[in-house]
């Protein structure tokens, strides 16, 4: 049993849940009190670390990331900046399928040397459990090279890692103008081989007009439901397709990015429980200059999580500490919006109900920050210092 002593507790149950003064006690890997230390019951005995009045949260959680990849795309960079559009770029050639190309050269000690870094910044930064995406392969053996990669730093590092099968992430060179074919004998074989190996947590899509249509998606989503796997969507990022409302009829934690959602598609995700995944990293990136609907969210009660979106092309970025940030100033979330979320409902969006808060029966993943307050880790632009993290009650110094 170990008590965690003098430290300001952000609970994140009811918005911050400030507690001052505050203890918790960890039993294993379990929160199993937490309050007043003046209040702390006396049955409980252990270790005491005195935290110096530092602040605690719910470690962070960044529900969005791809972070497997190979190459970089820094010509892209400053093809943008000379005003090619997002659009321009993928339809000449780059974007997604430069990425793929240099993906599939790669070996899978390759992706995983390139990926532990990124993951090491993240770590850093108080983060515990990370979504990984595939997407990159497009090819039955590259997609699952890259889920057994995720699988792997889940292994070799503290965190906690959700594996997301990508395949209808974008349309081969080899398949151009056949994208139905391309999910009949690469994507949705690659799902079925993925679950197969135990590699797919969860099943996603990108619904757009450089993409896949919804009724496209909707095939991938009846395949995924049939193996009993969550389903998410990237919707409503370069226009609005009704991905958002097409996600939510099939129960999807998660819809991303948002920027064109409208009225319908946010009372269908409210209906329906599907979390808005808030992804400023992009949105920078590649110049956006549509906001997401964020009012419209908070009018029809939709949560909102907020995560890095880490790729090679759109949000090269690890720190979520920086995307809260982002999210504030271009979005105009309130710091209690970001940190939330970044940790309960970013734990919402990945389908689980047990970490995100800090409470009796949580897991005890916790963050302790070099700072006296929650909106701190909004304000810096950059990362708050991290004076430790717990890993399934395991103090990392």
């Amino acid at each position: 049993m170990m008590i965690l002593g003098n430290a300001t507790v952000a609970t994140m149950v009811g918005g911050y849940g400030l507690i001052a003064a505050g203890a918790m006690v960890l039993d294993g890997a379990q929160v199993l009190w937490v309050g007043p230390e003046a209040d702390l019951p006396p049955r409980f005995t252990g270790h005491r670390h005195d935290l110096g009045g530092r602040l605690v949260t719910p470690a962070l959680i960044d529900c969005h990331s791809h972070l497997v990849f190979g190459g970089h795309r820094a010509v892209e960079f400053e093809m943008r900046l000379q005003g090619a559009s997002y659009e321009a770029v993928a339809r000449a050639g780059g974007g997604i399928l430069s990425t793929v190309r240099a993906t599939r050269a790669a070996t899978e000690a390759d992706l995983l040397a390139a990926a532990l870094p990124r993951v090491d910044q993240m770590l850093a930064e108080g983060v515990t459990t990370i979504e990984i995406k595939s997407g990159y392969g497009l090819d039955i053996e590259t997609e699952l090279r890259m889920l057994r990669v995720a699988r792997r730093i889940g292994v070799l590092r503290p965190v906690h890692v959700r594996t997301t099968f990508l395949g209808a992430h974008a349309i081969p060179p080899d398949y151009v103008g056949r994208p139905d074919d391309y999910l009949a004998e690469q994507a949705i074989p690659a799902l079925h081989a993925a679950h197969a190996e135990g590699l797919v947590d969860a099943v996603d899509g990108f619904c757009e007009g450089i993409a896949f249509s919804p009724a496209q998606i909707a095939r991938v989503f009846a395949v995924a439901q049939s193996l009993g796997l969550p389903v998410k969507l990237h919707a409503e990022q370069l226009s609005n397709l009704h991905g958002a409302a097409l996600a939510a009829r099939h129960g999807a934690l998660s819809a991303d990015h948002l920027e064109y959602l409208d009225a319908d598609g946010a009372a269908a995700m409210a209906d329906a429980g599907t979390v808005a995944v808030i992804l400023p990293g992009a949105f920078y990136a590649i110049r956006e200059t549509r906001l997401p609907p964020i009012q419209l969210l908070r009018d029809h009660d939709v949560p909102m999580a907020v995560a890095t979106d880490c790729n090679p092309g759109t949000s090269p970025m690890t720190s979520l500490c920086l995307a809260m940030n982002m999210a504030c100033t271009l979005f105009r979330l309130t710091p209690e919006e970001a940190l939330l979320g970044t940790t309960t409902h970013a734990a919402r969006a990945l389908g689980l109900p047990d970490r995100g808060s800090i409470a009796p029966g949580q897991r005890a993943d916790l963050a302790i920050w070099q700072a006296s307050h929650p909106a701190e880790l909004a304000y810096r632009i950059g990362p708050t210092p991290l004076h430790s993290r717990i890993f399934g009650g395991r103090l990392d110094a």
